[in-house]
C-alpha cells in the first residue's frame, strides 16, 4: 500500500535557492516529491536538484520540454543523468518526440545503472479552458483533446500524463489503470483558484483515480504549512 504522503508533490515555485532549501527542510518528511519548475531551475540550475537529492528526497523536474525530437531526447538524457524521479514534456510535441525521449532515457539509465525516470506527457495546461483552446486553433472539446493526447502518449511509451483532475475519467478510460496520472490544479473549496481553471480537492482527485497531486500555493500560503499537509494526508489516506 502506498503511503498517502508519497502521493503529494510539493511545487517548489520559489525565486531563490535558499527559499527552496528552507521548504525542503520543512517538508522533507511530509511529502513524497519536490517539483522543480522553470523559474527555480533557471535561477539555480542542477544544483537545486542535487540539494534535494542529497537530503534523500525525490525530484519531479517540471520543465515541460517541447522541441524537435532529437533536441528533447537529448534533454531527456540530461534529466536522466540528474537521477530525477520524474520529468515531463508536452504531448503536443508529437508521437516521435515522445518515443525518442523514452528510448533515450531508457538507454541512458541502463548505461548509468540507475532507474529510468517516470516520463510524463503534459496534455492541456490547467490554466486553459475551452475558450483558450479555441484561440490556439483547437476546435474539439477540451475533454476530447486531453483524451486524444493521453492515448497518443501511451502509444509512444510514456509512463503517464500531467492533466487536470477533471480529466482523470477519460484518461483512465482511454489508457487503463496502470497509466500514471499526475494532477496539478488541486484546491480546497475555500482556496483561491489563482490561474487554475480546472480544479478539484485533494480527496476528489485521489478518489477519481489520480496517482499524484501537485500542490504548491495552498501549502505555501497557509498559516501553518505542516498542519495543511497533514490535513491533506488525512483526507486522502482512505484511498
Amino acid at each position: 500500500m502506498v503511503d498517502p504522503k508519497d502521493k503529494i508533490i510539493f511545487a517548489l515555485d520559489v525565486e531563490h535557492f535558499s527559499e527552496a532549501q528552507r521548504w525542503v527542510n520543512l517538508l522533507k518528511d511530509h511529502v513524497g516529491l519536490f517539483k522543480v519548475g522553470k523559474q527555480l531551475f533557471t535561477h539555480a540550475g542542477p544544483k537545486v536538484v542535487d540539494m534535494i537529492r542529497q537530503k534523500g528526497q525525490k525530484v519531479f523536474l517540471d520543465l515541460k520540454y517541447h522541441d524537435i525530437p532529437n533536441t528533447v531526447a537529448k534533454a531527456g538524457e540530461e534529466a536522466t543523468k540528474l537521477n530525477v524521479t520524474m520529468f515531463n514534456l508536452h504531448a503536443l510535441g508529437g508521437f516521435e518526440m515522445m518515443k525518442k525521449t523514452v528510448e533515450a532515457s531508457r538507454a541512458m539509465s541502463k548505461n548509468l545503472g540507475i532507474p529510468k525516470p517516470i516520463i510524463l506527457a503534459v496534455t492541456i495546461l490547467t490554466s486553459m479552458d475551452e475558450g483558450a483552446l479555441k484561440e490556439v486553433g483547437v476546435q474539439v472539446p477540451l475533454l476530447e483533446e486531453v483524451g486524444r493526447l493521453a492515448l497518443l502518449a501511451s502509444k509512444a511509451g510514456m509512463d503517464g500524463v500531467v492533466a487536470s483532475p477533471q480529466e482523470i475519467g477519460i484518461i483512465r478510460e482511454r489508457c487503463g489503470g496502470k497509466f500514471l496520472i499526475v494532477t496539478p490544479g488541486i484546491r480546497a473549496p475555500s482556496d483561491k483558484k489563482d490561474d487554475q481553471k480546472r480544479t478539484l480537492t485533494p480527496k476528489e482527485a485521489i478518489s477519481a483515480g489520480a496517482n499524484y497531486l501537485v500542490i504548491g500555493r495552498p501549502i505555501k500560503e497557509a498559516k501553518d504549512p505542516l498542519e495543511t499537509v497533514q490535513k491533506i494526508i488525512e483526507d486522502i489516506s482512505s484511498f
